[in-house]
């Protein structure tokens, strides 16, 4: 079992700022790429922000410039700070995570539950 648990989001003004947490917690080998994706009522999921384990990062472009992942290795964990907040950021913000189990012996995504991110104008 792997699991991804999200946390930071909330309510706040537009030009405001928010921090994002994601930390991975299980039974695994490792873990490579990991990302945050957001997903708007009735939009499909899109692609925020990926960071390898080098600290190599990609960025959509609706975020760059405002929006900066973050990663600890030793922790597992991801963190988004999402700066200048607009309302199309409005959505739920989920962790991803490309891990390899010992159990089933495979890299696989796994996906957070997803924490919501409203912004009010």
């Amino acid at each position: 079992q792997v699991r991804l648990a999200e946390s930071g989001g909330g309510l706040v003004q537009a030009g405001g700022s928010l921090r994002l947490s994601c930390v991975a917690s299980g039974r695994y080998c490792g873990v490579d790429i990991m990302g945050w994706y957001r997903q708007a009522p009735g939009k499909q999921r899109d692609l925020v922000a990926t960071i390898t384990r080098g600290g190599n990062t990609n960025y959509a472009g609706a975020v760059k410039g405002r929006f900066t992942i973050s990663r600890d290795n030793a922790k597992d964990t991801i963190t988004l700070q999402m700066n200048s907040l607009k309302p199309e950021d409005t959505a739920v913000y989920y962790c991803q995570a490309h891990i390899w189990t010992s159990g089933d012996r495979q890299w696989a995504d796994y996906w957070g539950q997803g924490t919501q991110v409203t912004v009010s104008s």
